[in-house]
C-alpha cells in the first residue's frame, strides 16, 4: 500500500478559514478531492490522509462527509477543542465511532502564544486524546514548536505524536542546526514520528529540487529511521513550490538512494501502521 499521508480539502463556501486570505495567492480557493484523484492515482497512490485545515467542528464533518464519497481517503484527522478537556471526551465518544476518524491536529502555529500546547488545560485534553487511543498531528513550525514534542512526550508518555513536514526545517538557508539537534531529541520518544511533507515551501519556492530536500530527510532517517517517517504531499499547500507531479518525483528521487525496505516504509508502511489504515 502506498500512501500520502498529509493532503487538505477545504470548500470555502461551506467553510469559514480565517487564515486563509488573498496573500496565499494560488491556494486561496476551494480544493476538493475530484482535484486531487488524478494526482494521487499518477502516483499509484492508493489511500490518503486528510488533514484538517481549521479549527472547527464544521471542518472536521465536512472532510468525514468528503472521505464517504471517495474510497481512496483512508483517513481523517481532525479536530477537538483541546483547551477544553471536558469537551474532548464527550466530541472523541462520537468521532471514534466513524473508522475513517484517525486523529487529532489543531493550528498550534496560528495561535498567537508558541507556548499553547503545553499549556496545562492542553496537556490536559491531550490526556483524554491518549486515553482514546488517539493519536496527535503536530503542526510543529521551527524554531517555536518542535522544542515542545519531548515536553508532551515526557508529560503524556501514552500518546501517539506525529511531527509534520519535520517542523518546516530552515531548508532555504541551508541550515541544520538548531533543528537537526531538536529533531533528534524528539526522536528519541519511541512513540513521535513524523511525516516528510511539506518541505518544497520550506525551502526557496522557484528552484528547489531533490537535492534542497535530500540533507534534511537524510537527517530525519538517521534520527527516526524508516518505520517512524511517513510522506505526505501537503497538496495543495504544496501547488505555492510546484505540484503535486514535483513533490512526489522530487521526493522519490532523495529516497531512491534509500533500502527498498526504507522506501516501502515511508511511502506506506508507517502511515498505515500508524494510522490503522486498511
Amino acid at each position: 500500500m502506498k500512501v500520502d499521508a498529509h493532503q487538505h480539502f477545504w470548500n470555502l463556501d461551506k467553510v469559514s478559514y480565517p487564515w486563509l486570505g488573498p496573500q496565499h495567492g494560488p491556494i486561496y480557493r476551494t480544493f476538493e478531492a475530484a482535484e486531487l484523484e488524478p494526482w494521487v492515482r499518477q502516483a499509484g497512490i492508493d489511500r490518503t490522509v486528510v488533514v484538517q485545515a481549521m479549527n472547527s467542528g464544521q471542518d472536521t464533518e465536512y472532510l468525514l462527509q468528503v472521505a464517504k464519497e471517495y474510497p481512496w481517503i483512508g483517513g481523517v484527522v481532525g479536530w477537538v477543542p483541546l483547551d477544553q478537556p471536558e469537551l474532548v471526551g464527550r466530541r472523541l465518544e462520537e468521532l471514534v465511532k466513524n473508522p475513517v476518524f484517525k486523529g487529532v491536529r489543531h493550528l498550534i502555529h496560528e495561535e498567537p502564544d508558541p507556548d499553547w500546547v503545553i499549556r496545562d488545560v492542553v496537556i490536559e485534553g491531550l490526556k483524554v486524546l491518549a486515553a482514546f487511543g488517539v493519536p496527535f498531528d503536530v503542526v510543529a513550525v521551527f524554531p517555536n514548536h518542535l522544542q515542545h514534542v519531548p515536553t508532551l512526550a515526557e508529560k503524556i508518555p501514552n500518546l501517539n505524536m506525529v511531527i509534520d513536514h519535520l517542523a518546516k526545517p530552515p531548508i532555504k538557508d541551508r541550515a541544520m542546526e538548531p533543528w537537526r539537534t531538536q529533531i533528534k531529541e524528539a526522536a528519541q520518544y519511541p512513540r513521535v514520528f513524523a511525516k516528510v511533507s511539506g518541505l518544497n515551501t520550506a525551502a526557496d519556492w522557484h528552484t528547489w529540487t531533490a537535492e534542497d530536500l535530500r540533507p534534511y530527510i537524510d537527517a530525519a532517517l538517521d534520527a527516526f529511521g524508516a518505520e517512524r517517517l511517513m510522506f505526505g504531499s501537503d497538496w495543495p499547500v504544496a501547488i505555492q513550490a510546484g505540484d503535486y507531479q514535483k513533490v512526489w518525483a522530487e521526493t522519490m528521487r532523495v529516497l531512491g538512494s534509500y533500502s527498498v525496505d526504507e522506501q516501502d516504509a515511508i511511502v506506506g508502511k508507517t502511515a498505515q501502521i500508524f494510522y490503522h489504515l486498511s
